[in-house]
């Protein structure tokens, strides 16, 4: 690792320690023994074990728990995106399932979120500083396979925010009769200017985002389950199921396992910023309990979100925006505008989180440094760059974004992310875990990449 390196990923590391230190102070319920706690709580470039919390049992328990609830709560607030809240997303990926839709959805939040566990125990128990580094250690012997993950990740940042943009700009139409470009133009300043101030603003928007938007799920998805067939063209949700049932039985069974897989793929563009949020979780136990948080938020919104758009489909047939076309029809004129505030949370939320991940891998690179040796320059071209990609994008509509852009990009996930972590990615956990020997080498390759480039894989390394 060269010097310029060596200090790109120290700038970053300090802006981490920020971001954490702060969800730390939020999600504590503000105890005087957990703040106390976390002022020991730091972070160097290169953290070792000592370096972690020590503090007395009852304190840790609590400080634990916080942590892992603030890290899923981010997870949640990320999914909780464009094609999420317009019911675009589940549309097109569960509810086409008909009565496996609901079945289907949990186990893609199951998928989703294992993976990601498996992403943030290997990142933190290697004590990683990139990305790029975790995949590298991930797919180890073989290398270079670790830039499909990165033709992955900027291809899925340019779809997710376009469907945030587009999603964004045709609930504003909608609702306000607003030119759908001018929309575009709204979305755009909003989240570049969220994004550009750091990882303060991501923080508080997302921390508090997150939580506004689990609420506003329960309400409007209960409401609209509650409501289904006392409007024309719709019906209570177990009728349809039963309907699908008679008709298809088990048929749609593998595009149900499909879809799981795909859906699931395409959403692990949040690793970049799960795996630098996640960082304080220094255990494999801290990670498993805040997934487990995780799967709950995003399984329960998920299935609650199908449930209701069953009952619906038959309503608002092929619309972009099916919950809010189904909003308009409840004859409640205020769940339609907590629904709209809903909307635009979670595609701000998607936004910000997003690019934010984008913007810390790019802002510090040598050329923008000769340009500009202020960071908030440096995030703002790398920004602008993003979200006027974006823009273009949005052009073509919210739903071929997520039918095609997502669709293929979640079937190269299956291969470079979920598979491999879910098998490779846990063995080599545990291993490392329990294998003093295995231990010492993988840290030994990690300090000294030219030696990892060297290493071939022997007989006694194939399960490296």
């Amino acid at each position: 690792m060269d010097i310029a390196d060596g200090r790109i990923r120290e700038g970053i590391r300090k802006d981490e320690t920020e971001w954490y230190r702060g969800r730390i102070q939020r999600l504590s319920s503000l105890s005087n023994n957990l703040q106390r706690d976390e002022r020991r709580f730091r972070f160097s470039p290169c953290p070792s074990k000592e370096e972690t919390i020590m503090v007395n049992m009852s304190s840790m328990k609590t400080a634990s728990l916080s942590m892992c609830f603030s890290v899923g709560a981010v997870l949640f607030s990320s999914h909780a995106g464009g094609g999420f809240a317009t019911g675009n997303q589940e549309n097109v990926y569960f509810v086409s399932l008909g009565w496996l839709g609901p079945i289907t959805a949990i186990i893609t939040m199951l998928l989703f979120t294992l993976t990601i566990k498996e992403a943030m125990n290997m990142y933190n128990s290697r004590h990683l500083t990139s990305y790029r580094q975790l995949f590298q250690n991930l797919y180890r012997p073989f290398t270079g396979i670790e830039y499909f993950f990165e033709a992955f990740f900027y291809i899925m940042v340019l779809m997710a925010v376009s469907a945030t943009i587009s999603g964004a700009a045709s609930a504003i139409n909608a609702q306000t009769g607003l030119n759908y470009y001018a929309g575009i133009g709204v979305v755009g300043i909003i989240i570049f200017f969220l994004t550009i101030f750091g990882a303060g603003l991501v923080r508080r928007a997302t921390t508090y985002m997150g939580m506004a938007i689990l609420a506003m799920v329960v309400a409007i998805f209960s409401v609209g389950i509650y409501s289904a067939g006392s409007v024309e063209g719709t019906q209570a949700f177990t009728a349809v199921m039963a309907q699908d049932f008679a008709v298809n039985g088990f048929s749609n069974v593998p595009t149900a396992i499909l879809h799981a897989f795909t859906y699931a793929g395409f959403q692990c563009v949040v690793i970049p910023t799960m795996i630098v949020v996640g960082t304080p979780l220094v255990t494999r136990k801290n990670c498993a309990t805040s997934m487990w948080f995780s799967f709950a938020m995003n399984a329960a919104a998920l299935t609650l979100a199908v449930v209701m758009l069953l009952g619906w489909s038959g309503y608002y047939g092929k619309s972009p925006l099916p919950t809010l076309t189904s909003c308009q029809a409840m004859g409640s004129p205020w769940l339609t505008i907590v629904y709209s505030a809903f909307l635009m949370l979670c595609l701000i939320s998607t936004g910000v989180t997003t690019v934010f991940g984008f913007t810390a891998r790019f802002s510090e690179i040598n050329i923008l440094k000769k340009i500009s040796s202020r960071s908030v320059i440096r995030a703002a071209i790398v920004t602008a760059f993003i979200i006027i990609a974006s823009m273009t994008v949005s052009i073509a509509g919210l739903t071929n974004i997520i039918k095609y852009g997502y669709g293929y990009c979640g079937y190269a996930a299956i291969a470079i992310i979920i598979v491999p972590f879910l098998t490779i990615g846990r063995y080599k956990n545990k291993r490392y875990a329990n294998d003093m020997e295995y231990r010492a080498r993988i840290d030994s390759m990690n300090e000294n990449p030219q030696a990892a480039q060297a290493f071939k894989p022997t007989a006694e390394a194939a399960g490296h």
